[in-house]
């Protein structure tokens, strides 16, 4: 129920943000709440083959965010 209401707030901020950065970070936002969803769903069925999938989540929000920070702070 959390993760849900944590997703719709996300995606308020990513259709009205303000700026470009909000919406960087709502994504950022989403993706950390898709990872607990995963890690939930895994945990609760006990299934291990979930941990590459988060594993490989993880890198992609990080290696994104600092991209998107590199850009972004050339810009000005």
């Amino acid at each position: 129920m959390l993760l849900s209401v944590g997703l719709g707030l996300a995606l308020v901020r990513i259709v009205h943000g303000p700026t470009a950065l909000d919406r960087i970070v709502a994504l950022d936002a989403l993706l950390a709440i898709a990872i607990g969803a995963i890690a939930v769903e895994a945990a609760y069925s006990k299934d291990p083959t979930a941990l590459p999938a988060l594993v490989g989540l993880s890198i992609l929000g990080f290696i994104g965010s600092i991209t998107f920070a590199r850009f972004h702070s050339r810009s000005k």
